[in-house]
């Protein structure tokens, strides 16, 4: 193994740890690891792929935490379901950990909504007497690099007994025609409402 390598991967495992513990993202977790390894700025040339990074999580969640970890993914599925069901008209995809099936209590939901009027949500979400917050990310591939409005709210999973955060991502309907191409591992990193109660029934199995 080379000393290239060798970083990468003491990089992954000490984001991967800050993943799981403390409910980092990715970006932000690689970023934090490489200070608490007080390595150069240098060594973000070797920085883990987001791929090598979700196998060192998968890994520690296998280790440290399968005997909470599926419970608590499965709590956080439900309420990604049930609030998909909610903004049916807005053809909602979950991505991120929640989807991946490497979510703990500690992760939010993001949930993509492809809407012909971008503020279409937003009013659903007046209508329904909910309080957020509006922020902003950079967009997923396919929604041409630009920046779009994110709607987070703070609802209660009754099987963790606490306030979960969900992010809604705005995005445009013909954002959607690239959304469910498969990554570079042939996975998908989105899914709808079927797809996501299809994953429920296999994590019951």
């Amino acid at each position: 193994m080379t000393s290239e390598n060798s970083t990468a991967n003491e990089i992954a495992a000490t984001a991967a740890r800050l993943v799981v513990e403390e409910g980092m993202e990715y970006g932000p977790a690689k970023q934090r690891a490489l200070k608490i390894l007080a390595l150069s700025r240098h060594s973000r040339a070797v920085l883990p792929s987001n791929d090598e990074l979700e196998d060192e999580v998968r890994d520690y969640l296998a280790l440290f935490c399968a005997d909470t970890q599926p419970a608590e993914l499965s709590a956080l599925r439900e309420l990604a379901a049930e609030w998909m069901a909610r903004l049916a008209e807005f053809r909602p995809h979950l991505c991120g950990a929640v989807w991946r099936g490497t979510a703990t209590r500690l992760n939010n939901i993001h949930l993509q909504l492809y809407c012909d009027d971008s503020k279409s949500a937003e009013i659903a979400l007046i209508n329904l007497g909910l309080d957020y917050e509006v922020g902003a990310i950079n967009g997923p591939k396919g929604s041409r690099g630009r920046e779009v409005d994110v709607l987070s709210l703070a609802v209660m999973s009754r099987p963790l007994g606490e306030l979960v955060t969900v992010h809604l991502s705005i995005l445009d309907f013909d954002d959607l025609r690239g959304a469910l191409k498969p990554d570079a591992r042939g996975r998908s990193e989105r899914g709808d409402l079927a797809a996501l109660r299809k994953l429920m029934e296999q994590q019951e199995q």
